[in-house]
């Protein structure tokens, strides 16, 4: 990676966010490790040498901001940000809390994030803007259709973000994979559904295809290539592809509506 210099990573207390935080470091980066868990970010950056440990609620605007201000203060201006925070829902159309809580994670601290770091980045002339969405925001999932939704909603802002900041220095990157072992995958059905798609990574597999799809300026950083195949099958017949989700959706159960 080029120039880089100061990280800030949200959703790294575990999974892809340490992993994340973890692999910056060995390239370079003085790190931020961002969570709402402030022990657990408390234990990840302890691991990092010089990584800084940042309890925020992404949710929450302020709290954002306050953590890139002191980010900034401690470590220096931010040239990558890994807008990574996730959470996992239940099976089917779901409950109104359960939207707006997907909407808050999925859409809303991605959005914070750009408002926060973008203007500076430009400036400065030059930074890095990951958000990571997941295979289901290009494909689809059949458990939980706020997750599936929402992410969707990652990657359309990420697309957004690109076109309006592209030319002004700044890489806008759009993290979309697959299966990966974390404890995001602990549903049983959820982990039948990915490991029937395709190999479930480790979250430091993910890391590195970050590292690598950011230094060759893909939008897409796909960990799992065949998801590009998926989405063009997707895009070429969409009639087939549902009736291929409908056969795997009746593999787990049935309808979940």
């Amino acid at each position: 990676m080029d120039r880089l210099s100061v990280a800030l990573v949200t959703g790294a207390g575990s999974g892809i966010g340490a992993a994340l935080a973890r692999r910056l470091a060995a390239e370079g980066a003085r790190v931020a490790v961002v969570d709402r868990d402030g022990a657990k970010a408390g234990e990840v950056a302890a691991a990092i040498p010089g990584a800084l440990a940042v309890p925020a609620d992404v949710t929450d605007e302020g709290e954002v901001r306050g953590a890139v201000e002191r980010v900034e203060r401690d470590l220096g201006p931010i040239d990558t940000y890994c807008s990574n925070a996730g959470i996992g829902g239940a099976p089917g159309l779901g409950a109104d809390g359960e939207w707006q809580a997907m909407w808050s994670v999925h859409v809303l601290a991605h959005l914070y994030g750009a408002r926060a770091v973008l203007p500076g980045m430009a400036q400065r002339g030059g930074g890095r803007l990951v958000l990571t969405a997941s295979a289901a925001g290009l494909l689809s999932m059949t458990q939980s259709a706020p997750y599936t939704v929402t992410k969707h909603a990652t990657v359309a802002l990420a697309e957004w973000l690109a076109i309006h900041w592209g030319d002004r220095g700044v890489g806008v990157f759009c993290l979309c994979p697959q299966g990966v072992r974390t404890p995001m995958l602990g549903d049983a059905s959820a982990e039948r559904e990915v490991s029937a798609s395709g190999d479930v990574l480790s979250a430091e597999e993910v890391a590195d295809a970050v590292v690598a799809g950011v230094n060759a300026g893909r939008f897409l950083i796909l960990p799992h290539p065949e998801v590009a195949r998926y989405e063009q099958a997707r895009a070429a017949d969409r009639d087939r592809w549902l009736a291929g989700m409908r056969r795997l959706a009746g593999s787990f159960g049935g309808s979940q509506g």
